[in-house]
C-alpha cells in the first residue's frame, strides 16, 4: 500500500485510483496532490477550527454523509475538540496541519466544513457570512447572485465595513466580514439578518429572506443563517463536491464581472491562479471589525440602498 509522509507523520493512502469525480476523471491521488500543494494557503482557514467531514466513499454521484465525531479508527495524533451538546459531547477534529488534512481526503472527505470560530472561544465568530443562494443553477440566476453582492458591497462601504467576495464552488457567491470576536453569535446573527432583510425590501422582487424554498418564488435567499452557533461553512480553497471539482475561490471585488461564474476555478486551474495573483484575502484577520453601533450601520446600509 503506498504510503506519505508529513512532518512525521506516515499515511497509508489506500485506493488512490478511486474516481471521486466521474465526469473529469480526478481521483482521490488527484485530490491529495492538490491539498498538498495548496495547503500554505488554505491551512491558515482550517486551523484551530472544529470541522465537520462530508465523506464521499463512493465519488461525489453516490453515498455520502456528514460525520462530526472523530472515529474509533482514526490515528491518535490527530488532533481533537470535545464540544458540548444536548445530549453529550461530539469531538471535532480539529485541522492544524498538512497530515491530518490528507488524512481526512484518504476518508473520502472532499470538503472539510468548518465553524465560524476558533476552539479558544466558540462561543465568539471571528466571521460574518452571507451566502447568496440562487433559486436555480442557470446564468440568470447567477447574474442575480452577482447583482445582490454587489448591492451588499456598496452597503459595506456606507457602514464602513470590508466585506470579502469568494466563489462558493456550488452555484453562489460567499460574502465574509472578519470580526474580531466581540459579539457573540445571536448578535451576529442578528446584525446579518438585518441586513438581508434591508436587502430584500429594497428588491423584493429579486431578493427574498424565505427559509422554505416553495415561498421563495425564483428570487435568490440571502442566507445568513449560518451565522449560528455550531454552523459550518466551506472553507476558502476547499474542493466542493460538484461536476468538475470546482474549488472555492477568494476574488477581488474587479473580478466580480458578468463572466464570472461559481465554478470557474476547479483543482485543474487554480494553482495557476494563485501562483500568479496570490490570495486576495491573506492577512483579512488583521482587519478584524467590531459590530458596534448596528443601528447607525444598518441605517446608513438602507440608505445607500435607496441611492444606489
Amino acid at each position: 500500500m503506498p504510503t506519505r509522509t508529513y512532518g512525521g507523520r506516515t499515511i497509508e493512502t489506500s485506493r488512490e485510483d478511486k474516481v471521486l469525480f466521474p465526469d473529469s476523471g480526478i481521483t482521490k491521488g488527484d485530490l491529495v496532490e492538490y491539498y498538498e500543494k495548496v495547503a500554505d494557503t488554505l491551512l491558515p482557514y482550517l486551523e484551530e477550527r472544529p470541522v465537520t467531514m462530508k465523506r464521499y466513499p463512493e465519488g461525489i454521484n453516490g453515498f455520502n454523509f456528514f460525520q462530526k465525531d472523530k472515529p474509533d479508527h482514526f490515528p491518535d495524533w490527530i488532533e481533537t475538540e470535545t464540544v458540548p451538546k444536548e445530549d453529550g459531547t461530539v469531538d471535532h477534529v480539529i485541522v492544524n496541519d498538512l497530515a491530518t488534512l490528507v488524512y481526512l481526503v484518504q476518508q473520502a472527505c472532499i470538503t472539510p466544513h468548518v465553524w465560524l470560530g476558533t476552539r479558544d472561544d466558540l462561543r465568539h465568530p471571528d466571521r460574518m457570512i452571507l451566502d447568496l443562494d440562487p433559486p436555480g443553477d442557470r446564468t440568470e440566476d447567477f447574474a442575480l447572485v452577482r447583482e445582490a453582492a454587489l448591492d451588499l458591497q456598496a452597503g459595506f462601504k456606507a457602514m464602513e465595513l470590508p466585506l470579502y467576495v469568494m466563489t462558493s464552488g456550488s452555484k453562489g457567491l460567499h460574502l465574509w466580514t472578519s470580526l474580531d470576536r466581540t459579539a457573540d453569535y445571536d448578535t451576529v446573527r442578528g446584525f446579518g439578518e438585518q441586513l438581508a432583510e434591508a436587502l430584500s425590501d429594497a428588491k423584493p422582487d429579486r431578493y427574498t429572506v424565505a427559509k422554505r424554498k416553495d415561498q421563495r418564488k425564483g428570487r435568490l435567499f440571502i442566507d445568513y443563517l449560518r451565522n449560528s452557533y455550531a454552523q459550518t461553512s466551506a472553507p476558502p480553497y476547499a474542493v466542493r463536491a460538484r461536476p468538475g471539482a470546482p474549488v472555492a475561490t477568494p476574488l477581488d471585488w474587479n473580478e466580480v464581472t458578468s463572466d464570472l461564474g461559481p465554478r470557474r476555478y476547479t483543482v485543474k486551474n487554480l494553482l495557476r491562479r494563485l501562483g500568479q495573483k496570490g490570495d486576495p484575502w491573506k492577512g483579512m484577520e488583521r482587519r478584524a471589525v467590531a459590530l458596534t453601533d448596528t443601528a447607525d450601520r444598518i441605517q446608513a446600509f438602507r440608505a445607500a440602498l435607496e441611492t444606489g
